[in-house]
């Protein structure tokens, strides 16, 4: 079985694609991506040419194009950004402002102090494991981490004592 030509899927294309463009626009509500949908469905038969196989074109293309964009809208949802605070827990007393002053502090660190402070406090890994995931000594694990707290209590003590005085 020969795969179909390109003019016979520019024909089709003509006259089907305004149609298959207003059924992708109905369900996403964006004409752009009704467009990247139709456009790739005619893409992948430039590529392969399958279309020989189907006995009804036109039910085809418009399945091929529901496809599409119902798997572009799932990888949108799959690629939709975390809410920052969703990785903080949520202690019953929340201190809001005391939260928010240890993220700028966390933020202030360099990065590998970060790092280690995150992994040794929130994922709850030893020095041993740190060092191994991060491929150095559990000495300069620990140096880190030393160092991370000092300027971690450092911040917070300048800032719980400059709200205290005000």
């Amino acid at each position: 079985m020969q795969p179909i030509r390109s003019n016979e899927i520019e024909a089709l294309y003509r006259q089907h694609g305004p149609a298959l463009l207003l059924f992708a626009a109905a369900m996403t509500g964006d004409r752009t991506r009704a467009q990247d949908a139709v456009h790739q469905v005619f893409l992948k038969l430039l590529e392969n040419g399958n279309l020989r196989q189907a006995l009804d074109k036109k039910s085809y293309l418009f399945a091929c194009v529901r496809n599409a964009v119902l798997n572009e809208v799932k990888i949108r949802t799959r690629n939709t950004a975390l809410d920052e605070l969703s990785a903080w827990f949520d202690p019953p007393d929340r201190d809001y402002a005391g939260e928010l002053n240890l993220r700028r502090a966390l933020d202030a660190l360099a990065r590998d102090q970060q790092e280690v402070i995150v992994l040794h406090i929130w994922g709850e890994l030893t020095f041993a494991q740190i060092a191994g995931m991060l491929n150095i000594s559990a000495n300069t694990v620990a140096s880190r981490y030393r160092y991370a707290l000092a300027k971690l209590r450092e911040s917070m003590c300048t800032k719980e004592d400059s709200c205290a005085n005000s």
